[in-house]
């Protein structure tokens, strides 16, 4: 890895490090209070925040180094910190701690022995490792004109933001350095995830019937072409085919019946043991049924011949998808026409994203790559070229939202995009752009602008209005930010909130 220069900022009489120290560890030293001051110092391992008293030979001078774990931006809870003052012939004087004052915080005693010029390290050693941090220069004075940092004091800002580290260290929070780097172009917009043309299907019934309770679907079944979803029991007349056999068979059974009763009779009439009249009767009786019965059988019949709508009826899935609806129930009475269902084909899917008219007309169809951003989530889903392609834009702009809506196939599932999901779609093009590169996850939205928060020092940072030229993955290529400026990329939205409370928050804090 390669290793950089740790990077410094000194501000002097900060009038904030009096309230800052008022209690416990190190003592201030009252005769030089207001000659404070502090140095931010970054390493590969830690950050340092020193807030020092003055520097005057051979008097103790309090200084507490906030230090910084930079592979989770937690405070450093155990551990050595020595302060170091290199002379230029190479002699150092060495002050330490191995008790923090509370977690992050470590107090030193620093007492030169001598006036001078010097030059500032800090040493840190502890779990997350042993480092040593250059800090700039320092003069150390004397009582009445106490030394301080030599390197020139932090950028001034207009707007600046306190954000103490103890609450850096109770959220999530970190920082970066804005590099220099190179992107693609791109444009972007919101997005709607859709099924492809003619991906959607709604089942209906084809006439009027009873719904089977036999096979029966359920959301999110996935299906292959041709799988059986519904049987439908077509119905006659306001009567189904089951009532109809059902008729028929219990007309069968009652003939059945009146033909053994009329035999019987007959009989009975020969021994004289019953009237001419009963017999009569129950001859009368079986016509009877025996006319029911044909006219059953008949309808029966003209209900279940090969061409008749009264079969049963297979409903089955017209391609392999999934089912994305189901609007009956088992049993249910539906007349012809109505939905039962929708089945929807998994992939590929298509993207409706709304584009500036302007930036519609640079997209190539013959080189798309695709970056799709799911809602609450920094880290986008990147389709090649070989997986996405341009289908159409619209012919005209939309005048509610001065709006044109392109299309664009990708070889994804459902899975990864859920039909209706809303997106944000970044569209690479071609051509590449050179600029600052700071991570997505860095801009802040406030209001319709895009703010990026610079720290200054330690608890000091500044609000920058930025213009984002282009996004690549979980990068932004801005315009309002130099090279080796460190940026808030985590915890923005804190700095901010922060900033909005300052009008009523006291100033200052205690160590």
């Amino acid at each position: 890895m390669r290793r950089r220069v740790p990077t410094l900022l000194f501000s002097l009489s900060l009038a904030s490090i009096v309230a800052c120290r008022g209690s416990g560890g190190v003592p201030p030293s009252p005769a030089h209070d207001d000659q404070g001051w502090s140095v931010t110092a970054w390493g590969d391992r830690y950050e340092i925040f020193a807030e020092t008293d003055g520097l005057v030979a051979g008097q103790v001078a309090a200084s507490n180094p906030h230090v910084t774990v930079l592979a989770d931006f937690s405070p450093l809870r155990s551990g050595t910190v020595r302060i170091v003052l290199r002379s230029a012939d190479g002699q150092e004087q060495v002050f330490e701690t191995t008790t923090p004052k509370r977690e992050g915080i470590f107090p030193v005693a620093i007492k030169p022995t001598g006036e001078g010029e010097f030059d500032l390290l800090f040493r840190i050693g502890s779990a997350a490792g042993e480092e040593e941090i250059p800090a700039g220069r320092v003069r150390v004075g004397t009582a009445g004109q106490p030394g301080g940092g030599l390197a020139r004091a932090a950028e001034a800002a207009a707007d600046t933001v306190s954000f103490l580290k103890e609450q850096q260290w109770r959220t999530s929070f970190a920082t970066a350095w804005a590099e220099e780097g190179t992107l693609h172009e791109s444009v972007s917009g919101p997005g709607t995830v859709r099924p492809v043309a003619g991906g959607e299907a709604v089942l209906t019934a084809p006439a009027d019937a009873t719904v089977g309770s036999e096979p029966w679907p359920h959301l999110g079944l996935e299906v292959a072409k041709g799988s059986l979803l519904f049987r439908l029991v077509p119905r006659v007349g306001d009567r189904s085919l089951p009532e109809l056999q059902a008729d028929a068979e219990a007309l069968t059974a009652e003939v059945e019946v009146a033909r053994k009763r009329v035999a019987r009779l007959t009989e009975l009439l020969k021994l004289e043991a019953t009237s001419l009249a009963d017999v009569e009767r129950a001859r009368a009786g079986l016509v009877a049924l025996e006319a029911r019965l044909a006219a059953a059988r008949r309808g029966l019949g003209a209900a279940d011949t090969p061409g008749g709508p009264a079969r049963p009826v297979e409903i089955r899935a017209p391609w392999a998808g999934s089912v994305a609806e189901v609007l009956v129930s088992p049993g249910q009475t539906v007349a012809a026409g109505a939905p039962l269902g929708r089945v929807v084909r998994v992939k590929p899917l298509w993207l409706e994203v709304a584009l500036r008219p302007e930036d519609a007309a640079r997209l190539r169809a013959d080189r798309l790559e695709v970056h799709v951003r799911r809602p609450g989530e920094v880290e986008a889903l990147a389709f090649p070229t070989s997986s996405a392609r341009l289908v159409s834009r619209a012919p005209e702009v939309d005048t509610r939202t001065a709006s044109l809506t392109v299309v664009v196939q990708l070889d994804a599932a459902v899975s990864e995009l859920p039909i209706g999901s809303s997106v944000e779609i970044d569209l690479l093009l071609p051509d590449e752009r050179k600029g600052i590169v700071v991570p997505l996850s860095s801009l802040v939205q406030d209001a319709a602008t895009s703010v990026v928060y610079v720290q200054l020092e330690g608890e000091t940072f500044a609000r920058r209005e930025v213009r984002v030229l282009t996004r690549q993955g979980r990068e932004a290529l801005v315009e309002g930010l130099r090279a080796r400026e460190r940026v808030v990329t985590v915890g923005g939205g804190a700095v901010r909130r922060s900033s909005l409370l300052s009008s009523g928050a006291p100033e200052g804090h205690v160590h």
